[in-house]
């Protein structure tokens, strides 16, 4: 068991956000190594309109050439019955997803830009998803824009909890609170955390923060403090919007993967992750998007800190000091 699991989320969020299609042999292979890095879940595809995502045109394909080993959960972005549905037939065909992320915006506007409908709606045709999924799989409820819209400003916490109830009203435990576009703070982080866990205290919660405006690891430590054991992140610190659907300005990307483990490490926090070969893998990401990304750590190397403590650990366990396991 580790202090806290991960969910990689480059080859989801942070490929919605590209514009250039890239080939599914390189996706397929940086999340073969993300997973050999030791994460437990790792969000692979989205079952989107190819029309309006293109670059998930190649999903079930994606699907198809992944490692599959015990413990390893893969998760797939559904955003209608019909994308469910998708779900299910690459499961028939044995190579689905174990989780399917739902999404919700806390504000109406977000809604109709990223979403194409109305909160009303949505909630109907997540019901309805949820009664499709038959069980099947592990649903993931996300609350977009919960801690702030780049459309109407701040967001009432009371939208969100309402949001997050209906959620566990229909049998979806596990709730991912989506800072879009960074607006989220510390105190801000603790005071929604603390409400939900006394009011949905049945709902697992997922901490999903947005580094636009530099305090995506800041919120990450708040959330840890408040209980949250769970955290997406992306390597590069990618993503955001998907690339026809623009919003927010500036650097929209979510928090790095390296800068969060590097952090929680030096913390004593345990992420299970392969030190020894994540800025490797970091590297990897960047070859396949042609560009320096927003990672620091990558540029600087991990806290010296973590690695000292995990070597130590390394070294305890009986293990080659090189591989710095988790």
């Amino acid at each position: 068991m580790t202090d806290v699991v991960l969910c990689e989320c480059f080859a989801r969020d942070g490929l919605q956000h590209e514009p250039d299609f890239i080939p599914t042999a390189v996706k397929a292979d940086l999340i073969t190594r993300f997973a050999d890095l030791g994460f437990e879940r790792v969000e692979a595809t989205s079952y989107s309109n190819p029309k309006v995502v293109p670059q998930f045109a190649d999903a079930s394909e994606l699907l198809a050439r992944l490692p599959r080993r015990e413990g390893l959960w893969y998760k797939a972005t559904c955003a209608n019955v019909r994308a469910v549905e998708r779900a299910l037939a690459d499961r028939a065909a044995g190579i689905g997803v174990g989780e399917v992320s739902l999404l919700v915006s806390a504000s109406e506007s977000h809604t109709a830009k990223n979403l194409r409908t109305t909160r009303a709606l949505q909630w109907d045709n997540i019901a309805a998803m949820t009664t499709a999924a038959r069980g099947l799989f592990r649903l993931v409820g996300t609350v977009s824009v919960a801690f702030g819209c780049p459309f109407e400003g701040p967001v009432d916490p009371a939208v969100v909890v309402s949001d997050v109830r209906r959620f566990a009203a229909l049998g979806v435990d596990r709730i991912a609170l989506g800072d879009t576009t960074g607006m989220a703070t510390p105190p801000a982080v603790r005071e929604m955390i603390a409400q939900l866990r006394a009011e949905v205290p049945e709902v697992t919660l997922i901490a999903h923060f947005h580094d636009t405006r530099g305090t995506g690891l800041v919120n990450c430590v708040a959330a840890l403090e408040s209980g949250v054991r769970y955290f997406d992140c992306a390597l590069g610190g990618v993503g955001g919007h998907p690339a026809g659907v623009r919003y927010g300005e500036g650097h929209t990307g979510n928090v790095a993967t390296e800068d969060l483990v590097s952090l929680f490490e030096s913390m004593g926090v345990d992420t299970g992750i392969r030190l020894g070969e994540l800025l490797e893998t970091s590297a990897r990401c960047e070859q396949a998007l042609g560009r320096t990304l927003d990672a620091r750590v990558a540029r600087s190397g991990l806290h010296p800190r973590a690695i000292l403590r995990r070597t130590a650990g390394a070294a305890q366990n009986g293990e080659g000091k090189d591989s710095l396991t988790g």
